[in-house]
């Protein structure tokens, strides 16, 4: 089970890291950061940086070590991580990459929740979003090939990822389309007469002891 950390925002590990290889003051942080694309992998809200830089510096994982001024610009302070903040980076690095846990995505809620729509328009945007991942993996495709020309594996291997995720997601919404499509997908009948009468059939009811145990498996 992941551990409770002091400071939890994915962003602080990016921070973390970089202050590993040299000091820098906020804006530095943020603008290298963009440079290399760190918020295609994490969810980064830039306007929550220097909140995270206080934290981190709060709970002792880094430190001042200069306040600068340049004319009229506002003072400007350099940190550097710490050995605690250097002990908390791989620890938090050993328990992302050694221990799985469950992530939650937008289109597995839409999924749990899709007979609230009748099938054909389930159809249509599952076509909708296969023409989309079909695209989107051919153009990240390319770009990975561009950037192994010019970097090394061990800085891709994060798009990597994504890229292996998005293709297995293509492929699933590939064959759930056929499904559909072709009529072979269980209850399908059951859930085009739901949406023409407005009843719900017997065969999409879930009996009371199932309800439960799928209540209970969900909840502990």
């Amino acid at each position: 089970m992941p551990k409770r950390r002091k400071v939890s925002n994915l962003l602080a590990l990016s921070l973390l890291t970089l202050l590993m290889q040299q000091p820098m003051y906020p804006y530095e942080m943020a603008a290298t950061l963009r440079e290399r694309g760190k918020d295609q992998s994490i969810k980064i809200n830039w306007g929550s940086l220097y909140t995270v830089v206080q934290n981190l510096e709060k709970y002792g994982f880094i430190e001042a070590v200069e306040v600068a001024r340049e004319g009229r610009q506002p003072e400007r302070t350099t940190y550097q991580i710490t050995e605690a903040g250097r002990a908390e980076l791989r620890d938090w690095l050993r328990e992302l990459i050694g221990v799985p846990e469950r992530e939650y995505s937008r289109f597995e809620a839409g999924l749990g929740e899709a007979g609230v729509l009748p099938p054909d328009e389930m159809i249509g945007l599952l076509r909708d979003r296969l023409d989309a991942l079909t695209a989107s993996n051919a153009g990240h495709q390319a770009d990975l090939k561009a950037l192994g020309a010019q970097l090394p594996r061990l800085f891709l291997v994060e798009s990597e990822y994504y890229l292996a995720l998005r293709r297995a997601e293509e492929d699933w919404v590939r064959g759930l389309l056929k499904e559909l499509t072709d009529g072979s997908f269980p209850g399908i009948g059951a859930w085009r007469q739901f949406h023409e009468t407005g009843q719900l059939p017997e065969e999409l009811l879930v009996p009371a002891d199932q309800e439960q145990e799928g209540g209970t498996a969900t909840d502990s």
